[in-house]
This record gives C-alpha cells, sequence and structure tokens, in this order.
C-alpha cells in the first residue's frame, strides 16, 4: 500500500527546493547585475535577502531528518529525501557566494572599474543559466538535462582562468588597481565555486532519480 502521506511530504521538500532554487538564481543575477550598474542598494538587498535562503535550508534540513526518522523510507524515497537535503546544502553556498560577490562590490564602491566587465558577466549568465536549467531538472526529474548543465561548467572555468589573467595584467602595470583588482579576482572565483556547487546539485538529482552516485566533469 502506498504511503500518500509520505509521498505527499516528499513533493512539499520537492517544492521547497524549487523555491530555493529560483531564490539562489535571484540571487546570483541580482548580486551580478547590481555589481555592473555600480548599484549599491542593490547589492544591500542581495546581502539581507540571504536569510531567505538560509531559513529555506534549515526547513529542508530539519524536514528531511524528521521524515527519515519518522516514516522510515525505503529504496527511492529514502535516496530522494537524502538528495534533497544535500541539495539544500549545496544550493546555501550559492546564495553564500552571491553575498560574498555583493560584498565585493560594496568594498569597489564608486571607485571606476579597472578594467571593463567583460568575462565576470558572461561567466555570471552561465551561471543563472545553470541554476535556472537545474530548477526545470529537478522539477522534470529529466537526467539528461543534468548531464548538459554540468558539461557548462567547464566554460565557466575557463572564464575564470580569464578574469585572473587580465586582472594580473592590470594589477603588475599600474600598482593603484591593486586592491580592486584582488576583488574583481574575488568575484571570479565565486562565480567558479558556484557553477561547482552547480554541478554537484546536478549530480544528486541524478542519485535521486536513478540511484547511481555519478562525478562529472
Amino acid at each position: 500500500m502506498v504511503d500518500t502521506s509520505l509521498e505527499l511530504s516528499i513533493n512539499t521538500l520537492k517544492n521547497y527546493t524549487l523555491a530555493m532554487i529560483k531564490k539562489c538564481g535571484e540571487a546570483v543575477d541580482n548580486s551580478i547585475n547590481s555589481m555592473i550598474n555600480k548599484d549599491l542598494e542593490g547589492v544591500r538587498k542581495v546581502i539581507k535577502e540571504d536569510d531567505e535562503i538560509d531559513t529555506l535550508r534549515e526547513y529542508i534540513r530539519d524536514r528531511s531528518i524528521e521524515l527519515i526518522a519518522l516514516k522510515q523510507p525505503m529504496a527511492k524515497d529514502l535516496r530522494y529525501i537524502y538528495a534533497l537535503g544535500n541539495i539544500a546544502l549545496d544550493l546555501e553556498r550559492i546564495g553564500d557566494y552571491a553575498v560574498n560577490i555583493a560584498q565585493e562590490t560594496l568594498k569597489i564602491g564608486d571607485e571606476a572599474y579597472i578594467k571593463e566587465l567583460i568575462d565576470i558577466p558572461k561567466a555570471a549568465k552561465i551561471c543563472t543559466d545553470m541554476i535556472n536549467d537545474i530548477y526545470k531538472a529537478l522539477e522534470n526529474e529529466d537526467e539528461d538535462l543534468c548531464y548538459d548543465i554540468a558539461k557548462r561548467d567547464d566554460k565557466i572555468d575557463n572564464l575564470y582562468k580569464q578574469i585572473h589573467v587580465d586582472c594580473l595584467e592590470v594589477m603588475n602595470k599600474n600598482s593603484t588597481t591593486i586592491n580592486q583588482g584582488v576583488r574583481l579576482l574575488f568575484v571570479g572565483r565565486y562565480l567558479e565555486r558556484i557553477g561547482d556547487h552547480s554541478t554537484n546539485v546536478c549530480e544528486k538529482i541524478i542519485y535521486a532519480i536513478k540511484g547511481e552516485m555519478v562525478e562529472i566533469g
């Protein structure tokens, strides 16, 4: 006999995870757009709204433990609950990196950028597209989409390498650019980590669907 209450509980947990994915995508998008436009109020909003992501993480964590303890799920149900709890951990880190980007923007303040922002927006666009597609992959339990998303992380890695090269070149030419150059390097690094955590989420969705622990990339 199917435990409908367990099924409903898992669906609720999944919906909260989807809501968390959506908020993480918005946080990354808003942090970068605010950076590009030097919208300091916008970055402060990103920092403030991170509390909502943390609250979702706490709910998913607590509810996952509760379901495993009280319902004693088996097979796919157990995998699914376990995976959602772990996905929330990666999503929380993505939210934290969006806040880190916002904080670097606040430190740069009204200073003119030492170089045109080209590769940072490109990397951020890939990140937000990955997160938006993760939403679809989890919603539809689409294993193929998970693999497609994760493979995009290589593009972010390559862009981060270019950001690193470009910033160091500017910093070497003019020592007064070092402080900001380091902050831009941090932003590139945060985007690279967002790509890594997005890949982790894809691997965990595949585990929830197929019961296979895979490492993509």
